[in-house]
């Protein structure tokens, strides 16, 4: 762990004004010191970007409890990339992105703002854990998530992460006392059934929606959709090598019979 008060960065993909955010800042907070830097609007289901082509932009902002985050134009992973190349002055030992407003379970990570933007901070090799809490209600009690995650901050400087993984945490939504648990994961299945509206807009041109309803999942015992399902707090390691080791081998025999084109 590191020596001293450890340094950890909140951020989210909701916005600087999320009250997951808040809630998150403040568990955090009594366990070391807390820098916050967040979009400046809600990014969600962003995935992972990097924004190349345009400037970003960063303010200072007034949290609702008082307190003084920093709020910026950019996507989640931009907001990570901020801090660690010098918009914060001083080193950062972990990135905790949360506490989001409905679940980032099995592909949904492939999307989330709130995942991609821990995958940042793991790309340079900071420990980072994402939080979502499994609940799409507008009104929602983000404390237990908040506090569950501050305690795994602490274990996860206690006891350290190897390089290029990040924690995927999923916490249901219901009273602390009804939690049944902590159960460490794998990803599960995803399930979407998404729907393309076609709609005509006052110029009666042709304009599109990706909607459906909410994605479900397989309860398979193990997963994080099965944990979350029945009660259970979800830790899914997550790796940023996303190679298919198993198929290395097997794919040299491939390209033994494929012709180079000149």
């Amino acid at each position: 762990m590191p020596s001293g008060e450890p340094h950890i960065l909140v951020t989210n993909d909701d916005g600087i004004r999320a009250p997951g955010l808040l809630a998150l800042k403040q568990a955090c907070a009594e366990i070391g010191s807390v820098t916050v830097l967040a979009p400046s609007h809600n990014w969600s289901a962003s995935g992972h970007v990097k924004t190349m082509h345009k400037p970003l932009r960063v303010q200072e902002v007034t949290l609702p409890d008082g307190s003084e985050a920093l709020s910026t134009t950019g996507a989640p992973s931009d907001a990570v990339a901020l801090a660690l190349l010098g918009i914060v002055d001083d080193p950062i030992d972990i990135v905790v992105s949360g506490v989001n407003h409905g679940p980032n379970l099995g592909h949904d990570v492939t999307y989330s703002g709130t995942v991609t933007a821990a995958m940042e901070a793991a790309i340079s090799s900071i420990p980072a854990i994402a939080v979502s809490l499994n609940s799409r209600e507008q009104k929602v009690d983000y404390e237990p998530a908040a506090r569950f995650a501050a305690g795994l901050v602490q274990r996860t400087l206690e006891r350290e992460l190897p390089e290029g993984i990040l924690l995927n945490v999923n916490v249901p939504a219901l009273p602390a006392e009804e939690i049944a648990g902590v159960k460490v994961t794998r990803m599960g299945l995803r399930i979407y059934r998404d729907e393309l509206v076609q709609r005509v807009d006052p110029r009666g041109r042709p304009y599109y929606w990706i909607g459906g309803p909410a994605p479900t999942g397989v309860e398979k015992e193990g997963t994080d959709i099965w944990a979350v399902a029945k009660g259970y707090i979800s830790i899914t390691p997550i790796q940023l090598d996303l190679t298919a080791h198993d198929l290395v081998d097997p794919l040299k025999d491939w390209s033994m019979d494929l012709q180079v084109l000149h």
